[in-house]
């Protein structure tokens, strides 16, 4: 492992020196810094030109320039911005934290969809949901995405921002929205037609009654999760993550997700008087590495409690809690956020969807306010690159699930008389994810170098805008700064293919 990740590493600084070497002649080729003052008409028009030579070092070969720039980038020095005199790393450091942020979010939506979806439609191949949900991926992935941006903007944030003017929802319209969800869980689902009829009407009537609840609970005006709903919504996923990876009659593990779904809605009651600490006041300073290391000592947890109760199969069930425990410490999270709603909406006169930029100006508010007006900045761009790239994993997951699932090994483990689900989730689901491994960082590699005419619509100050704007200004050190990160993260996500391929797949061995 160590050699191969020392080869890999020496052959990426080898690559990474004469990429930037290379973009460096052509973006000093493609730029020049003195178009406007060679179309100026002042007087003193010679003198500012060669003030800007000299400034810029513009007299110097580009290659002697290009040995200066890495000479300075590893003392740490990324230059300045010369028509701002603002610092490139600072720049840099403010248009990553804010990439970060969208990538982070849009690519765990899209996976988590993506993929969920695309195993389900594999699944149920030419049933109608598969023909429904190729439908709706080769609809989405042929739409422009600025499209879909504007097209958020316009009904999801101004509409959604009317409706809280009086939110309320019709009842009929309560009614078909739940007949809808229904009619499309027992395609999901599946089975015989009472088994179809079965699942229409359970979903229907949990739709219908989670936006009467929503309805008659004032909820739009003063959302929150509460005790109460947090002990149900803990309750259900607890029952989901048992039924697809350990089997409902695994009772160990049942009884390993019931307990943590009670001891998080037991520590739900005096998280309040945490979150109220100082750490979470208005700078929020070490605010998120208590969260931090709240997170990690519930993942302790939930292995722990699993682990306890034991089995011949005791890592299902330490899987199991550590993962219901962390669904549970994040809607604990979640609902902390939601109660600062109510100020915040008031803050911005009522329309609390923002459609441009990465944050309010000058709102102020402790940490929790801050979190949710950078989570209702991040919600249309999120959704935009979340709506293009599920269509990509649906397809991906799809088609390989829908090969896996025809190898020798799966006939061979059916023919043992495995259970489906085991069939599926431990045979089938893996080596599914084998093709994405590969797919998968290089897409978020792409992302972090900026989403440009997403980051443009929303006018976001990603790394996208950061790499237009030094083009357009013609600022040499921003553009090969942008350059620097995204080949290096392009570099490093082709090691960490190959590492995550030799996790997945045991056949791969990385010391051969």
């Amino acid at each position: 492992m160590l050699r191969f990740l020392t080869r890999r590493l020496l052959a990426g600084l080898a690559t990474l020196f004469v990429a930037l070497f290379l973009m460096y002649l052509l973006v000093a080729r493609a730029i020049d810094p003195l178009q406007d003052l060679r179309e100026s008409t002042a007087p003193n028009k010679q003198q500012l030109i060669a003030a800007r030579i000299e400034q810029l070092d513009l007299d110097t070969n580009a290659v002697v320039r290009f040995f200066k720039w890495v000479g300075d980038l590893l003392q740490g020095d990324l230059g300045v911005a010369w028509r701002t005199g603002e610092s490139v790393s600072a720049l840099l450091g403010h248009a990553i934290v804010s990439t970060l942020q969208l990538v982070t979010a849009a690519t765990f939506l899209s996976l988590l969809l993506g993929i969920t979806v695309g195993i389900v439609s594999a699944l149920r191949q030419y049933a109608t949901f598969d023909y429904l949900i190729i439908f709706l991926s080769f609809l989405l992935y042929s739409l422009p995405s600025f499209w879909v941006a504007v097209m958020l903007k316009q009904w999801v944030a101004i509409g959604f921002n009317d409706f809280l003017r009086d939110p309320n929802l019709a009842w009929l319209t309560i009614a078909v929205i739940a007949a809808v969800m229904g009619f499309l869980w027992s395609l999901a689902i599946g089975g015989t037609t009472l088994r179809r009829v079965q699942v229409f009407l359970v979903a229907g009537v949990a739709t219908a009654a989670m936006l009467a609840y929503l309805q008659l609970s004032n909820w739009w005006l003063e959302p929150q999760i509460g005790p109460i709903l947090l002990l149900v919504l803990g309750g259900a996923i607890g029952f989901a993550v048992v039924g697809v990876f350990a089997g409902l009659h695994n009772r160990r593990a049942l009884w390993t997700a019931l307990s943590s779904v009670v001891l998080g809605f037991v520590l739900y009651f005096p998280m309040q008087s945490v979150f109220d600490l100082d750490p979470f006041g208005v700078d929020g300073q070490g605010a998120f590495w208590i969260l931090l290391g709240l997170a990690v000592a519930t993942a302790v947890v939930g292995w722990v409690i699993g682990r306890l109760f034991g089995g011949p199969d005791w890592g299902v069930s330490a899987k199991v809690g550590v993962a219901v425990s962390l669904v549970m410490a994040f809607l604990t999270f979640v609902d902390q956020v939601m109660q600062v709603w109510p100020p915040y909406s008031k803050a911005l006169g009522g329309r609390p969807i923002p459609t441009f930029g990465d944050q309010t100006p000058g709102l102020g508010g402790n940490y929790w306010v801050q979190v949710l007006d950078s989570f209702t900045h991040l919600m249309l761009p999120t959704a935009t690159l979340v709506l293009i790239a599920f269509a990509a994993y649906t397809r991906y997951s799809r088609s390989s699930m829908l090969e896996v699932m025809n190898q020798d090994y799966i006939r061979t483990a059916r023919a043992k008389g495995l259970p489906e689900r085991v069939v599926v989730v431990r045979h089938g689901f893996r080596n599914t994810l084998i093709p994405l491994a590969t797919i998968v960082p290089i897409d978020v590699i792409t992302l972090i170098g900026g989403a440009v005419i997403t980051e443009a619509v929303f006018a976001r100050p990603g790394m996208g805008q950061l790499f237009v704007r030094g083009l357009l200004e013609a600022e040499q050190e921003v553009v090969m700064a942008y350059l620097l990160v995204t080949a290096a993260l392009a570099i490093i996500a082709n090691i960490v293919a190959d590492l995550i391929y030799a996790v997945i797949d045991p056949r791969i061995r990385l010391d051969a």
